[in-house]
């Protein structure tokens, strides 16, 4: 009878001891975070030549490898992608050429 109850108290000390860790860590991480967006910056490009399924594919992954770009979200409908990056390694021209050179002029959107 005692087993049952002391394997529960050391379940729920162990989840506490999780609990209280997280806590006292996200401060931290949240300062990471704030310095990362305060770095970043958002472009919305037009791509025009998105005919299929396929093409939005080929455009994230083409900006998506691009050092410095963060998030590429496209609007397959809109014909747009839009980027969040680091304007200190990358720049628009150089995402704008990476779809480029996949098959997908892109364009900064105004």
């Amino acid at each position: 009878m005692k087993r049952p109850l002391v394997i529960a108290v050391s379940l729920l000390t162990l989840g506490a001891v999780g609990v209280l860790s997280n806590a006292a860590l996200s401060p931290v991480g949240s300062q990471a975070t704030a310095t990362e967006v305060a770095a970043s910056r958002t472009a919305t490009f037009a791509v025009e030549n998105m005919t299929c399924a396929l093409c939005p594919v080929t455009v994230k992954s083409a900006m998506e490898r691009v050092n410095g770009v963060r998030s590429v979200e496209i609007d397959f409908g809109a014909r747009t992608a839009t980027v969040v990056f680091d304007p200190a390694v990358t720049s628009i021209d150089a995402i704008a050429a990476a779809s480029t050179n996949a098959g997908y002029p892109a364009a900064i959107k105004s």
